[in-house]
């Protein structure tokens, strides 16, 4: 019975697709008869794609940086302030808060984690960059980083820190090739002198310009005004035969209201959320790329306008003929459609092209990916239709009687 049901769907889909196909070169001829209107079209199309990706994929390079550090904490719960919905602006809590769970059944360790922005004393030319600062327990390192394990012993040195080597260099100074003549570089961080003793990798974001870790012990002395046991993030890894969220559901009934208890995914749904609607920058790209749809709305408008203005005594004729509407106006879809596949190929390739260059400059996580591709080239679609649709107004107000 499926089968059947099946194999029907497939002879529908056939039937339109070939009476699409048998209507096509009758579309493609009238927009290729004159090429430099199809190459201003398709140069529009483009350039309306290239705004609506650039937007998106700024947009998503913010989201996607701002959460980097999350995906390289190490644990299955975190504890954080209810009042804290970003790294930027993250609220302390008490750390006896987070010690009130230890006995609880099935929780494994327990970690903390100090974060705060300093001012960054660039040491090639003194101009200072916010940078973030994470202070950690050495014994028990709050991020899971490969080059950080390899190196804990030096943090224990007090006033010793590691720097992340995908920050801004031009911004922050090229300390790894300066680290290469000199270790440790001596630096300044919120005006306290403090020694690069080594490099890792995590990247720079919309909040600063890089990253440094450095020990609990050390990050106290960088903010002399907060209190030891004041901590940021408490960190909870869970026994590996026990249940996460029995063991979530047990910490949210024995602490206070004012910290959450969050797995990985909604912590880092929490900083997205705030980035999306809590600021004004996700709202401000999303008006660009309506920017950008409207652009490219216009430009196919005109175009197919005057398409239909300058044949109208050819469609007029072909209605005297016994045409239908649905015929003409399934040419003019057939245009649209057309023009959206050839102004998304070049949007694409530049946008690809683009992408490549803004993240050699910024180092900001800058990619093609394929739900955004998919994005546009739906919107790509719908702006070309849609203006199509308005363009078939004047189509179908055709009389011959009008014309001859």
């Amino acid at each position: 019975m499926n089968f059947e049901l099946e194999r029907s769907d497939l002879t529908i889909q056939t039937f339109i697709f070939g009476k699409l196909f048998r209507k096509t070169p009758l579309a493609w001829r009238q927009m290729s008869r004159q090429k430099t209107r199809l190459f201003v079209a398709i140069a529009g199309i483009a350039f309306a794609d290239f705004l609506m990706f650039f937007q998106l994929g700024v947009r998503d390079a913010l989201f996607d940086s701002q959460v980097t550090p999350y995906t390289t904490l190490k644990g299955d719960l975190f504890l954080v302030n209810k009042l804290s919905d970003n790294l930027q602006s993250i609220k302390s809590f008490s750390r006896n808060k987070l010690y009130k769970i230890a006995g609880v059944n099935g929780v494994k360790s327990l970690a903390t984690l100090y974060v705060g922005q300093a001012s960054w004393r660039n040491p090639e030319n003194r101009a200072s960059r916010k940078i973030f600062v994470y202070g950690i327990d050495p014994n028990q390192p709050a991020f899971d980083l490969p080059e950080l394990d390899q190196q804990l012993n030096k943090l224990k040195l007090l006033n010793r820190a590691l720097f992340d080597r995908a920050g801004l260099v031009p911004q922050l100074g090229d300390v790894p090739s300066l680290l290469k003549k000199q270790n440790p570089l001596s630096v300044q961080a919120n005006d306290y002198q403090i020694q690069i003793v080594g490099l890792f990798k995590l990247g720079s974001s919309f909040s600063a310009d890089g990253n440094l870790i450095v020990s609990d012990s050390t990050f106290l002395r960088l903010f002399p005004q907060r209190r030891s046991n004041e901590i940021d993030l408490g960190i909870v890894d869970v026994e590996s035969n026990a249940s996460i969220e029995q063991i979530q559901a047990d910490l949210r009934a024995k602490l206070p209201d004012d910290l959450l208890v969050l797995n990985l995914d909604e912590f880092t749904a929490r900083e997205s959320a705030y980035w999306s609607t809590g600021s004004s920058i996700g709202p401000t790209f999303n008006l660009g790329v309506a920017i950008g749809f409207l652009v490219g709305a216009v430009i196919v408008y005109q175009i197919l306008y005057t398409d239909v203005s300058d044949h109208l005594p050819e469609y007029a004729t072909l209605k005297a003929m016994g045409y239908s509407d649905i015929y003409l106006i399934g040419v003019i879809a057939q245009e649209a459609f057309i023009l959206a596949v050839l102004g998304f190929l070049p949007g694409f390739l530049l946008s690809s092209g683009f992408y490549i260059f803004f993240q050699s400059v910024t180092f900001l996580p800058t990619a093609m990916k394929l739900a955004r591709a998919v994005t546009v080239l739906v919107l790509t679609f719908v702006m070309c239709i849609g203006a199509g649709a308005i363009a078939m107004q004047k189509l179908r107000a055709a009389d011959p009687a009008d014309i001859f």
